[in-house]
Formats: structure tokens, C-alpha cells, sequence
């Protein structure tokens, strides 16, 4: 009997479950040097009264919810999700934890009314569904905020981060080539603003349905 192939979302979640013990660690130089200021805009721009963090991980950005706001965050793989439920007990947080799938949410429609990631759809398998859930569970006047990495649009960067992305998503999970801007727009949603933080290679986005 032939074998039957994973999926692309099992092929990214178990890459997630096995990087999931020392995520911390990988990406500690990054965040103490620029992830961590950048996750900050969180803090002021999440509104509510309740609001949907997409891809929570390990819970980084849980630092970063504002206390008058009821979150619920989700993310497709266990492991990722256990160390997200230990650190929010450590830190004491009220958080909604839920596995769960960005192509795929179990909620209603207009359900919050921000919902947010960070770096996120750069490795969610089908990112353009993703983000068409997101608009689908966002209240009509909510909010989504983003903070991303993406294709470059210099045409000499962007070639060669097309070369690379194969052996970095295979490695993490990630990809780096992602179209985002172009997925948001074909997705419905409509951009409020975009601020360039690393080059145009991160950027922080804000778009209403």
C-alpha cells in the first residue's frame, strides 16, 4: 500500500513541534536586538473588548496585552502551544489558549474586534486562506495588526531570497519570499498604514475589513 503523503500544514506543524523546545533560544539574539521593540506597538493598538492573537507560539507577545482587553490565542502546534500555557501560568495572564488552525478558525463571524500576529504568515501554509479567516472573524469595524517579514521588493534581493527559501523553510518552518502586501489586498482587507522596519523586508501593518 503506498504511503500517504503529509499535508503542508502537518509537514510545517511537525517542523514547529520539533523547533519548539529551543525557539527561545534560536531566536533570543533577534528579539533582544530588535523583536521585542517591535512587538511593542501591540501594547497601545490592540482595542477590545476581546481580540484574536493568531499564532501565539511560545507567547511572546503576551507581554504586550493590554489588561483591559479579553484575548484569545491560538496556534496549530501542541508543543508550541504547551510552552505558551506554561509561560502564561508563570506570568500569572489571563489568556485564552486554544489549538487551533489560522486556515481553519473555529469561531463565528465578526467575532473580535482586533485580531493580530507577528510573524506569523510567513509560515502558515496557505497564507492568503489564513488571512481570509482573519478578516472572516474580524468584527466589520475591527482591526487587523501584523507585524511581518516578507519578499524584499528589490528585484536583486528578492531573486535571491527566492533561491534561499526552499532550504530556510525546510530548516524553520518559514518562508521568506512571501507576497504578504499582495495576499492582504487580494484577501479584502484594506490597508490603514504600513511602516517599513527593516528595510521593507519587516513591516508593521494596519488594515480594517
Amino acid at each position: 500500500m503506498k504511503r500517504q503523503q503529509p499535508t503542508p500544514t502537518e509537514v510545517i506543524r511537525q517542523r514547529y513541534n520539533r523547533l519548539a523546545f529551543v525557539y527561545n533560544l534560536m531566536e533570543w539574539p533577534y528579539e533582544k536586538l530588535h523583536f521585542e521593540g517591535w512587538r511593542s506597538h501591540l501594547r497601545e493598538r490592540i482595542v477590545g473588548p476581546r481580540a484574536l492573537e493568531v499564532g501565539v507560539g511560545t507567547g511572546k507577545n503576551m507581554f504586550f496585552y493590554p489588561a483591559d482587553v479579553s484575548v484569545t490565542a491560538v496556534d496549530f502546534s501542541p508543543r508550541m502551544l504547551a510552552r505558551a500555557i506554561r509561560h502564561a501560568a508563570k506570568q500569572n495572564l489571563t489568556v485564552d489558549l486554544l489549538q487551533m488552525d489560522a486556515q481553519r478558525l473555529g469561531f463565528p463571524d465578526n467575532t473580535f474586534d482586533t485580531v493580530f500576529a507577528a510573524f506569523v504568515f510567513c509560515s502558515v501554509p496557505d497564507a492568503l486562506q489564513g488571512l481570509i479567516e482573519l478578516r472572516r472573524v474580524c468584527k466589520p469595524d475591527g482591526r487587523l495588526l501584523l507585524l511581518e517579514h516578507m519578499r524584499p521588493s528589490n528585484p536583486v534581493l528578492g531573486v535571491l531570497f527566492d533561491m534561499m527559501n526552499p532550504l530556510i523553510v525546510r530548516i524553520t518552518g518559514a518562508n521568506i519570499n512571501r507576497r504578504t502586501m499582495k495576499n492582504l489586498k487580494t484577501a479584502g482587507w484594506h490597508l490603514l498604514s504600513v511602516e517599513n522596519l527593516s528595510s521593507d523586508i519587516v513591516r508593521w501593518i494596519e488594515a480594517i475589513p
